[in-house]
């Protein structure tokens, strides 16, 4: 089936840049990725970037006076600035580098939290959050004695912003934590609105950007987020690198959280003094290849526009959610299209999630099944797992015609 959409946004000319996926699945299956929300797919420029970095420069940075050393740490360096800009960061220095979000969220509970919280506190979250942003507070609560609160959901999967404002009143908040999409439900939360609250009642907020900062345009300082995390590998980037975003003076008020090489400013076998920002959270040698590999996916992304992927990415998910609707038996997690990501999380009856993602591989299409580390989230709903399909610029509409027909294929196996 043909579609407008693809002809106006030229998805085939984004889809040339991705090598796998032009592909058989299995032979004489085409390809059909939806599992964006675990992972991205990597343009050839990406890729290239790395492999020109390690066949003709591969060298550490910021310890050589040599040229391979120096070309290395201005990509290296090169690419932080592109991160700053692409997510409206004051300055470079509030861009830290870490493995990824998980990483970037433990970074801010073991220096931020293990200094700040007290019995008696509060960090304020949500029922929809990944694992990576619950359990590091649960185990520095277990040390620290403050106490976790969760905003609940309404029906539709978004959250009861009257019970977070009540939570907030009750007292003792010092720091909201919460995911700017659900990689569950799609549900892109009000996090501006709540940082206003937030910041009211005196507590600071930390943004989970995995699941939005590769699919809309993301200002921090516009959102007023305290900290922002989000990964490289979900925004066509590599795996192993990600960012925390953090307002200049709590980075430098935060004590460092790992100590090596490049976070010192001074060694003495009677102590230590710390680097300047951001390296002070840098400890070590560094990903580099990975940053300059996220440095050239943030040109990529840049260069399409983050307006323009955004509405590719809602074109889509409003036709999914059209298409997934037809299908008896099966029901979608989330709130509507206006308030709602590239996700489309489901259920079918009679179905076990795995036994459909399995059956939906033989037909190429690869989707997620399971909990996404979101368990409590799935235990909200009454679900032990989910299956998901998650979109990115790349996808075509007809990739979710091949979705529902091997759903109904499916359908007809299962039920006949």
């Amino acid at each position: 089936m043909e579609h407008s959409l693809e002809r106006t946004y030229f998805v085939e000319t984004v889809r040339a840049d991705f090598p796998i996926l032009n592909q058989e699945h299995h032979p004489g299956v085409p390809l059909v990725y939806l599992d964006n929300a675990a992972s991205s797919q990597k343009p050839r420029q990406v890729i290239e970037a790395m492999d020109d970095y390690y066949r003709r420069y591969n060298a550490n940075v910021h310890r050589g006076i040599h040229k391979l050393s120096e070309q290395a740490t201005a990509a290296y360096e090169g690419a932080r600035v592109k991160i700053r800009k692409f997510i409206n960061a004051a300055s470079k220095r509030e861009i830290v580098y870490t493995r990824g979000t998980t990483e970037s969220i433990n970074l801010v509970a073991q220096t931020w939290g293990r200094a700040n919280l007290k019995p008696g506190d509060v960090v304020l979250s949500t029922v929809m959050e990944h694992h990576s942003n619950i359990v590091p507070w649960q185990i520095l609560a277990a040390e620290k004695g403050f106490t976790i609160k969760y905003i609940p959901l309404h029906e539709d999967g978004t959250l009861d912003m009257d019970a977070y404002t009540r939570l907030l009143d009750e007292g003792g908040v010092k720091l909201v934590t919460v995911m700017h999409v659900s990689n569950v439900l799609g549900t892109i939360n009000p996090v501006a609105d709540m940082a206003r609250q937030a910041h009211a009642a005196g507590a600071l907020i930390l943004v989970d950007g995995a699941q939005s900062t590769p699919h809309m345009p993301v200002d921090v300082q516009a959102l007023d987020a305290d900290f922002f995390a989000f990964s490289g590998h979900k925004m066509l980037g590599p795996t192993g690198i990600g960012v925390l975003y953090g307002k200049r003076a709590l980075l430098e008020a935060m004590p460092p959280w790992m100590g090596g090489g490049d976070m010192i400013a001074s060694v003495r076998l009677e102590g230590s003094t710390w680097n300047e920002l951001p390296y002070k959270f840098e400890a070590g040698t560094p990903s580099i290849a990975e940053a300059i590999g996220l440095g050239c996916a943030v040109d990529y992304l840049m260069n399409i526009g983050m307006e323009t992927v955004h509405a590719h990415e809602c074109a889509v998910t409003e036709y999914a959610l059209e298409r997934l609707a037809e299908v008896p038996d099966l029901t979608v997690y989330g709130p509507d299209v206006s308030q709602k990501g590239a996700v489309a999380a489901f259920t079918f009856a009679g179905i076990h999630p795995h036994d459909l993602a399995q059956m939906l591989d033989a037909e190429g299409i690869a989707v997620r099944a399971g909990h996404h580390c979101a368990m409590p989230l799935h235990h909200y709903l009454g679900l032990a797992a989910s299956t998901r399909a998650s979109f990115y610029l790349y996808n075509r509409l007809s990739e979710v015609d091949a979705l529902v027909e091997a759903l109904y294929k499916a359908r007809k196996a299962f039920y006949r």
